[in-house]
């Protein structure tokens, strides 16, 4: 963001943050600004003038900085703030390190999740309560392999905001260039707690070739936030049947800007005995409207 563009977004606000600064006490609005030296403040504006504007911050105080020297300017809300330190949003609440919660997308905003380079999904919030997402293995660009392509429609209903969150979907897929290789599942799941720290309980039957599953997957995932821009993901899986077997997942995720970088190891349980980690590593982006939290 240039000078420019810098100013034009403060004249639109500061005629709200001049009237606040009068009566700092009762002042909510609360600016991230970005500069090109790498630096970053969170503060209020309470002047500007001369290509320059004032913040007045909690850790360092009253600070000026040079307009042309600001890339990124942004309101963030009195909530994100913990212990003077800007906490980051989670860039992906709606989901673990793979399997959805209760929560769900506002309409307009979207992400793309991209796990160890071939998987790529992404989704966008039609309303507040219904997203669809879609999602592909580009295998076809290796020798015009079969390619898995996927459709994912989900509901999502807040019970009670930040205390119960219900969701309903589908993934529903095939292998492209491929006949009678339908595959997907179709899922609820129960969510307690809210965006940052929550446990979800999940309930699935999934199909193949036409067949459905004769018993149901069950998932227990949760999340809880580490830190300013940091928080630790577990996700687990009971298979039902005569060859029952779990899947469990420990992992992080990372935010870097406004990207989630995820990681982890999956374990499966039906290894003969020998236990085997598999390394887990995706990132997700989000894009669109930004209103609540990923």
């Amino acid at each position: 963001m240039n000078a420019c563009v810098v100013s034009a977004f403060l004249a639109i606000t500061f005629l709200h943050v001049g009237e606040a600064s009068a009566q700092e006490q009762d002042s909510t609005k609360v600016f991230r600004i970005e500069t090109s030296d790498g630096n970053e403040y969170v503060g209020r504006v309470v002047e500007q003038k001369e290509g320059q504007i004032k913040i007045a911050t909690e850790k360092i105080g009253l600070i000026t900085v040079r307009l042309a020297d600001v890339v990124k300017i942004e309101e963030v809300k009195i909530s994100q703030i913990k212990d003077n330190v800007y906490w980051f949003e989670n860039p992906q609440s709606t989901r673990y390190l793979w399997s959805p919660n209760g929560f769900g997308l506002k309409k307009g905003e979207g992400y793309y999740q991209n796990i160890w380079v071939l998987f790529n999904h992404f989704a966008v919030g039609v309303s507040d309560h219904f997203s669809i997402g879609a999602g592909i293995v580009p295998l076809f660009l290796f020798a015009g392999s079969p390619t898995p392509a996927w459709i994912t429609p989900k509901f999502s209903i807040p019970v009670r905001k930040d205390k119960v969150s219900i969701g309903a979907g589908a993934l529903i897929g095939g292998v492209l260039g491929e006949p009678d290789t339908g595959f997907g599942v179709m899922y609820g799941t129960l969510t307690l707690g809210n965006r940052d720290k929550n446990l979800s309980m999940g309930l699935g039957y999934g199909y193949s070739g036409g067949d459905w599953a004769s018993y149901p997957t069950i998932s227990l995932s949760g999340m809880v936030r580490t830190g300013p821009r940091g928080y630790f993901l577990t996700e687990n899986y009971y298979f039902g049947g005569e060859a029952s077997f779990l899947m469990l997942s420990f992992g992080g995720r990372r935010i870097i800007k406004k990207t989630g970088l995820d990681f982890g190891l999956v374990i499966p349980s039906d290894t003969g005995g020998s236990l085997v980690a598999i390394p887990w590593l995706g990132f997700s982006v989000p894009f669109g409207k930004k209103t609540s939290g990923l």
